[in-house]
């Protein structure tokens, strides 16, 4: 099998409106809700570090509860997809 080598779109000249920055906070901590909803669906449980044998994860906490580092990790999946969506031509706009 040949070595994987990932191309995301580049996005870095893509800028975001202020309100849809904001967005992304909220799609950051949705992010989180749905990682940790699936995974407590599957059996894993709060531990002080993650444990795949014992299913346990040290991030199911509240959005809120999580290390900056978990809560960048979610902003820029969410950042990336907004500024994703705006390259392809798509406008994000809050409807009137």
């Amino acid at each position: 099998m040949e070595r994987y080598i990932p191309h995301p779109k580049n996005t870095r000249n893509v800028t975001l409106p202020d309100e849809v920055l904001a967005l992304a906070e909220q799609l950051a901590r949705n992010t989180h809700e749905v990682w940790a909803a699936q995974r407590l669906k599957d059996g894993w449980v709060w531990g002080p570090a993650r444990d795949d044998a014992k299913k346990q994860h040290p991030c199911l906490v509240p959005y809120e509860e999580l290390p900056e580092e978990e809560k960048d990790y979610d902003r820029h999946t969410a950042l990336e997809t907004l500024r994703l969506i705006r390259s392809m031509g798509f406008e994000i706009r809050r409807a009137e």
